[in-house]
């Protein structure tokens, strides 16, 4: 019970940032005493801190305030995206301390290069800090087997069966953990982000690819075997364009990156750069968003109808390109939804948000599920 009580307060202090004594005494629904004893234990082993906090108009001592200590607990989180790589350390409490990142082009894309790189990369990296982690989390834009992280199939990197898991752990001697990117991109926003307090939420993601994370009842939803939230895949255009999963109409070719350029009038290879800042340029005036992107988000409305009236979140979170969108589409495309979702009318307003953690979104969803294994070791 004591080691139960000791890694429940560390996961409130480490997703909550600082706290008082009597405030985790009343999220816990302990005694005072026993929350001295967890804290003094903790804080001799180093891996929290008691501060004063500081000096505010309220008379009298204030109470001091109880803080994780990030270099108690060191974790490895790696986003693996289509075009580049992002690693960082990242301490107890979600403090990043350091980052390296790297272009994927040609042979880099290849997953021996990869896997060589991130191993040098944390090698250095934690050098640099002088610290030792514990745990990696990894996100990969694909279709991923949780229990071993077994890459089952990435294609937009071209990658099939890579037993990515089994060879990092097998090299740095550490758990890895190893997670589809939008269901990490649910975690990282459910902890820390837009769908913080949701207890059913979706995430949606449009990159190079588009998919999806499931929050149910305050948990990630993980389907058979770990392979959940392809929603990229529904087929929502009958004899639409062709799709690399074999099929035609799927929600990814009218949504993602390329759909997203013809909608703008741009060349489907065009940089992300220069995308994101036509998108800038076209949020100025919000008619003519509205108007060049109408039938883009059409169909990112009847993508997100589906979503809704099938798995029924009290929210939705827009990620990566789709944060981007104008607010006056964002806001028409959620009225639709509202519209003509019957779910969404059930539960009095299904509401779409963009992304509150930005381009780091799969990395802190990447160092969260490492800290799983974590608390309770620390």
């Amino acid at each position: 019970m004591r080691r139960h009580n000791r890694t429940t307060l560390l996961r409130l202090l480490h997703v909550g940032g600082p706290s008082t004594r009597a405030t985790l005494a009343a999220e816990l629904g302990l005694n005072r005493s026993t929350i001295k004893t967890l804290v003094d234990g903790l804080a001799e082993a180093g891996v929290v801190e008691e501060k004063v906090p500081r000096p505010g108009r309220g008379a009298g001592r204030p109470s001091l305030l109880v803080l994780p200590q990030p270099h108690a607990a060191v974790v490895v989180a790696v986003d693996l995206q289509v075009e580049h790589v992002a690693l960082a350390l990242v301490g107890l409490g979600g403090q990043i301390l350091g980052r390296n990142s790297w272009n994927l082009r040609g042979r880099m894309r290849e997953a021996d290069e990869v896997i060589t790189h991130v191993i040098e990369s944390t090698a250095v990296l934690a050098g640099d800090l002088g610290v030792t982690p514990v745990a990696v989390g990894v996100s990969v834009p694909g279709v991923v087997r949780r229990a071993d992280g077994h890459v089952h199939e990435a294609p937009n990197l071209r990658w099939t069966d890579v037993a990515l898991g089994e060879r990092l752990s097998s090299v740095l001697r550490i758990p890895v953990l190893v997670g589809n990117d939008a269901e990490l991109g649910a975690v990282a926003e459910h902890l820390r982000g837009a769908a913080r307090g949701s207890s059913d939420a979706v995430y949606v993601s449009a990159d190079v690819g588009v998919g999806g994370g499931v929050i149910a009842q305050g948990s990630s939803l993980r389907g058979g075997a770990g392979y959940v939230g392809e929603i990229g895949h529904m087929v929502i255009r009958p004899g639409g364009r062709p799709c690399y999963c074999g099929s035609s109409g799927c929600w990814e070719t009218e949504i993602g990156e390329a759909a997203l350029c013809r909608a703008l009038g741009l060349p489907e290879d065009t940089a992300r750069g220069a995308i994101l800042f036509e998108l800038r340029e076209l949020a100025r005036d919000p008619e003519a968003a509205l108007s060049r992107l109408a039938e883009f988000s059409e169909w990112l409305t009847l993508g997100l109808v589906n979503v809704v009236n099938l798995l029924g979140p009290q929210l939705v979170v827009l990620g990566d390109l789709l944060t981007v969108l104008p607010d006056s589409v964002i806001r028409a495309v959620a009225a639709e939804v509202r519209r003509r979702s019957l779910v969404s009318r059930a539960v009095g307003g299904t509401r779409i948000v963009s992304s509150a953690l930005g381009a780091d979104v799969k990395l802190l969803g990447a160092a969260e599920v490492a800290f799983e294994v974590v608390l309770d070791t620390v």
